[in-house]
């Protein structure tokens, strides 16, 4: 099974910001084509043959529960080994890989790669068979959606850092859920401050401001910008997102608390310390969020005389 040629560090950004703003249930096949766990194997054959498929979800009646699924290979071993009239229940795969409707699509070019499976069965929160995706549906996808973004690509640009003893500016982009390279902002800013040879007191301060700042865009909002910028007494670091907003800000201090689903807390982010860790090591600390609309945080550090 040939693997979907994305490189996360070389392809343009205007591709990776579509594999991480998409979701599984964006790009998947919704009208699924099942079968019965007593449906015969050549009658499963037949279908992929009339359908053009090469792979059937084996479900309860109602398609919602999934057992199982049949691919073409199974079908050929049934033809060599001549058991094509036995019930799908008796040889089809089991131990499946499935996909959440909720995931980014990045996750999903993930497992293509990884496992090199032909599709993925998509279940929705309720654990019920919803669609099915491919690298067919995903290539086709991606298609449909960089010609309508062709005319509104914005230019991204990281501003270089400033010479030694100068004042600094960075800027980042940073994307939903690119765990990938999550990290490499805040990454930049330390090294930067290195450069400067600030006291290790002061450097962890606002390293940890950043990585906090940082992780919040990954997790929580739909994409944005962390900007830095040192001045001779002070740092500042705005997060600025493009949504969803905060309901209750103050809620939103509270350690522990998180609107992170399980995906994401079962790949060890979104304990609910971010905003309260950034706010703990700032000298100032402002949140300005609007409900639908997006956030803006910043944190100021002051630079020891």
């Amino acid at each position: 099974m040939s693997t979907i040629p994305i490189n996360t560090q070389e392809s343009p950004p205007f591709l990776l910001d579509l594999i991480y703003r998409l979701k599984v249930k964006d790009v998947m096949t919704h009208e699924v084509i099942t079968a019965r766990r007593e449906t015969p194997l050549r009658q499963i054959q037949y279908i992929m043959k009339e359908k053009g498929i090469t792979g059937v979800p084996i479900t309860d009646d109602e398609g919602k529960r999934l057992f199982g699924i049949v691919s073409m290979d199974d079908i050929i071993r049934a033809l060599d080994g001549g058991y094509i009239q036995d019930p799908a229940e008796r040889w089809m795969s089991r131990n499946l890989i499935v996909l959440e409707d909720d995931m980014p699509l990045q996750f999903a070019i993930s497992y293509l790669d990884k496992f090199r499976y032909g599709r993925f069965p998509v279940l929705n929160k309720d654990r019920e068979l919803v669609g099915i995706i491919t690298s067919r549906d995903i290539i086709i996808a991606l298609l449909v959606e960089v010609n309508k973004e062709v005319e509104k690509l914005e230019q991204r640009i990281v501003q270089p850092p400033s010479r030694p003893g100068e004042e600094a500016r960075l800027l980042y982009h940073v994307r939903k859920y690119d765990f990938e390279n999550a990290g490499k902002a805040s990454a930049g800013i330390k090294k930067l401050l290195l450069e400067r040879n600030l006291d290790p007191k002061t450097l962890r301060r606002i390293s940890v401001a950043a990585y906090e700042l940082e992780m919040n865009l990954v997790v929580h909002s739909e994409g944005g910008t962390l900007s830095f910028r040192m001045e001779k007494d002070r740092v500042e670091i705005e997060a600025k997102d493009r949504g969803p907003g905060i309901p209750d800000v103050e809620q939103a201090m509270e350690e522990g608390f998180s609107t992170a689903n399980e995906w994401i807390r079962s790949l060890g982010f979104g304990a609910g310390m971010g905003l309260p860790n950034a706010k703990r090591v700032s000298d100032e600390f402002t949140i300005d969020s609007r409900v639908g609309e997006g956030t803006t945080v910043r944190a100021v550090i002051y630079l020891p005389k």
